[in-house]
């Protein structure tokens, strides 16, 4: 069946609707004391649901905002209807739309779409990984210290989350790191070859299904953040990058997780 053919119909389709909503900067409400949701989140996910279960009445649906589909079938589709809330809801124009599908625990098929720019990411395992039908690879860059890298932080507690350390030896040792508010997009761009590594603790299923196949079929790595198998949805961290620094990558986190930092964060006097 054309599965990432209909994922990329209903990608476009939501995609529009949360061009418009952008255009008309809605308001956020939160969701608990501190994630931000908005209208836009909750039309796209009921746009993209039903959209899957007229296609797919069989297959499992995992969505962010719980309105998703149980189902004994193999098939699981993982819907982030809205990556980048928070961007979104600032007028920040950093998000997307992003479906990922599973079979038996792999993923099969994935799409991101950036409808701000009209970039539609696709991957389907083993036929490569495509931006706007033309076929991308990961970077060549083969040295740590010639890297770009990106990462994100929660919005619960990020003042006490450990991943501060992380991005300060990570940016020390690097070109640099950048946070664009939106794991989907991170993982296209570690596919394009627009960043050479991304990586990030807590995210959830549905922020990087897509992406992990496309980072695989465009060439490069992922595993978690200490070199074991990315698993989904067991994992709860992980590490994407172009495969040729991912081992001077882990070697810096290896450092980091026994607590030994190259570079000691700054004190203010």
């Amino acid at each position: 069946m054309a599965y990432l053919e209909t994922a990329v119909e209903v990608a476009r389709e939501a995609g529009a609707l949360l061009a418009n909503f952008f255009e008309r900067r809605i308001p956020f409400e939160l969701k608990g004391d501190f994630d931000l949701v908005t209208e836009a989140d909750r039309a796209s996910e009921r746009l993209v649901v039903e959209r899957l279960r007229t296609h797919f009445p069989a297959h499992g649906i995992v969505a962010e905002e719980g309105g998703g589909h149980e189902s004994a079938s193999e098939f699981r589709w993982y819907v982030d209807p809205l990556d980048g809330t928070t961007n979104f809801a600032h007028g920040f124009p950093m998000f997307n739309v992003t479906l990922g599908l599973e079979r038996a625990g792999e993923m099969i098929a994935g799409v991101v779409y950036d409808p701000i720019r009209g970039e539609m990411f696709t991957a389907e395992r083993g036929s490569g990984a495509w931006l706007n039908h033309r076929r991308i690879h990961a970077s060549k860059t083969q040295r740590l210290a010639d890297s770009l890298a990106s990462t994100g932080f929660p919005s619960k507690k990020r003042h006490q989350n450990v991943n501060i350390h992380f991005y300060h030896q990570m940016a020390m040792a690097s070109h640099g790191v950048r946070r664009t508010g939106s794991a989907a997009l991170d993982l296209a761009y570690v596919a394009c070859g627009r960043l050479d590594a991304f990586w990030e603790f807590g995210l959830n299923p549905w922020d990087m299904a897509a992406g992990i196949l496309l980072v695989g079929e465009a060439g490069g790595r992922v595993s978690d953040m200490a070199g074991e198998p990315h698993t989904i949805p067991g994992s709860r961290h992980i590490l994407a990058d172009n495969g040729l620094i991912h081992e001077e990558v882990l070697e810096l986190f290896g450092e980091i997780f026994r607590g030994s930092f190259r570079n000691p964060i700054p004190v203010i006097a």
